[in-house]
């Protein structure tokens, strides 16, 4: 009887060379494997404050790298996007990414509301989005407007909202830079999932222009960039935090 998932050693001579696709996922799982390692090395050499935030930034990375080790034999053995997984992905990542935020806020007033509202919006933003993909394809536009209202209240919090506030009233200027590099994150990286959607969905306005293969090769240099930056300018803050003490 055969098994789904097949030995590394045969994914690897099954790998073409214009496979792009099949490449990045290869890329991503052992990118994301090493910032794992590199968070939870360094998370010894900064602060007790910042311990828990290297924490979550290396299980975030450790959390992807996991989901992109069965990806890629999905896509290996059937040349299919791994949909499933990735939303099991996000769904545990995305809220991680958005406890971030409210880590390094702590400090200057943040309360506990910030950071239900930052989870509630990124559960909205990816379980809508995965019933309108899967489930509910015949009313994936509606689905796909409830997860940009998801989406749009995580940019409202970090660009204007009190997250945003927060930081500007804080009076250091690493937050302030860091914050302002997590934001562009936000608004920049993380644009590529709603991209996405309208490229696979059934009537979207991108669907007759960006191929789904295309779109899963975004999506997995995408997730490497998004979860490892994230990680590094967190890494960074706690850096500088630590040097000005």
């Amino acid at each position: 009887m055969g098994t789904f998932f097949t030995s590394p050693f045969l994914l690897f001579a099954g790998l073409s060379a214009n496979d792009y696709v099949g490449f990045t996922f290869f890329i991503g799982y052992m990118a994301m494997f090493a910032a794992s390692v590199f968070f939870f090395f360094e998370r010894q050499q900064v602060e007790g404050k910042w311990k828990t935030s290297l924490l979550i930034a290396g299980l975030i990375t450790m959390i992807a790298s996991v989901h992109y080790y069965y990806m890629r034999d999905v896509w290996m053995t059937t040349g299919q996007s791994p949909t499933q997984f990735r939303y099991i992905d996000w769904i545990l990542t995305v809220p991680l990414m958005c406890v971030e935020f409210y880590l390094i806020l702590k400090a200057f007033g943040a309360k506990i509301e910030l950071l239900w509202k930052m989870i509630g919006y990124s559960l909205l933003m990816l379980v809508a989005g995965y019933l309108g993909e899967t489930a509910y394809r015949d009313n994936s536009v509606l689905w796909g407007i409830i997860s940009t209202v998801g989406y749009v209240g995580i940019l409202y919090e970090v660009w204007m909202g009190s997250a945003s506030k927060l930081a500007n009233n804080s009076n250091d200027p690493h937050l302030k830079s860091a914050f302002r590099a997590l934001g562009w994150f936000v608004l920049v990286g993380w644009a590529i999932y709603p991209i996405g959607y309208m490229a696979i969905e059934t009537d979207g306005w991108l669907r007759n222009v960006i191929a789904v293969n295309n779109m899963d090769l975004i999506y997995n240099i995408g997730d490497a960039v998004n979860k490892i930056g994230f990680g590094l300018v967190i890494y960074s803050l706690a850096v500088k935090s630590k040097e000005t003490h």
